[in-house]
């Protein structure tokens, strides 16, 4: 899909994303403290099973498990030597799922470093980006999502790798604040007019918060760009069992979907759930908003 068609088909009417994979992988046996993407290709079966999930239940675009597969992050885990290999593998197996009845984005985020004040720092995040959209790109990605950032900075160093490889849409997503503000510097409005004149083709929020605290967000998110508006928040707050350590999210699909309405009211018309939401969630959402 070219720009253009991805924003024609935006203006359309409200487009659904997919719900959480980290949150359900965890149920299904992924470890803490392994390398989730290398976990998935070594277990495809409930990713399978998620995804298709997902697209029996209204999901448009579905988002490759390629969160952390780059250099930084596969690191951490000495597996930075298999970049290429593990993004190839990830989205094979989401095309796979799709079957043609899906859009399959490839998925980039934070390092979890801010960018500092050294130009060189910025450059050097431009890099890393960039060898994962390549890889990304490689494999023939239909679009690319750009999801749980922590600043605008490194947003716009992500922005920028993806347009000096690819045309494809780009879809960016910040993990913010109830009051707009991202946790490493800037804000939703900052990055909504940032990532537009960069040749971003949607901008919003994901993770952070559940959509009841995200409505004057999305809002001035509406305001700041002329861009399509995303809202893909968790399912409410989660609350830490003391006993397992696990997160357990406070809303459920009804609700979920009754406050998302209330997003899409404020603006957001690209719908869909981070953590703590499954296939259900995305079949409430469709409920809602039927094709």
């Amino acid at each position: 899909m070219t720009r253009n068609e991805f924003s024609g088909w935006c203006a359309a009417g409200v487009r659904l994303l997919d719900g959480a994979t980290g949150t359900n992988m965890a149920k299904v046996g992924l470890p803490r403290g392994v390398c989730t993407e290398a976990w998935i290709a070594e277990h495809p079966e409930p990713l399978l099973q998620l995804q298709r999930a997902y697209v029996e239940a209204g999901s448009q675009i579905i988002y490759a498990p390629t969160f952390g597969a780059n250099r930084d992050s596969l690191a951490r885990f000495g597996l930075e030597g298999e970049l290429a290999a593990l993004n190839r593998t990830l989205v094979e197996l989401s095309k796979q799922a799709a079957n043609g009845r899906a859009m399959v984005a490839g998925d980039l985020t934070t390092t979890g470093k801010p960018v500092t004040d050294d130009p060189a720092d910025y450059e050097a995040r431009i890099a890393l980006y960039r060898e994962q959209a390549l890889a990304l790109a490689d494999v023939g990605v239909e679009l690319f999502a750009v999801e749980t950032m922590m600043g605008v900075s490194e947003t716009m160093a992500a922005v920028e790798a993806i347009r000096s490889v690819s045309d494809l849409p780009v879809l960016c997503t910040l993990s913010l604040q109830s009051d707009g503000k991202a946790y490493f510097d800037g804000s939703g409005e900052e990055a909504a007019a940032a990532v537009e004149a960069l040749g971003a083709d949607a901008v919003g929020v994901n993770c952070s918060a559940g959509p009841d605290q995200l409505e004057s967000v999305v809002a001035m998110m509406r305001r700041a760009c002329a861009l399509p508006i995303v809202a893909k928040p968790n399912a409410g707050l989660p609350v830490i069992d003391d006993k397992t350590g696990e997160a357990h999210y406070s809303m459920d699909e009804t609700a979920f979907a009754r406050h998302m309405a209330k997003l899409h009211q404020a603006g957001a018309t690209i719908l869909g759930g981070c953590c703590g939401t499954t296939p259900a969630y995305i079949r409430a959402l469709r409920t809602v908003f039927p094709k």
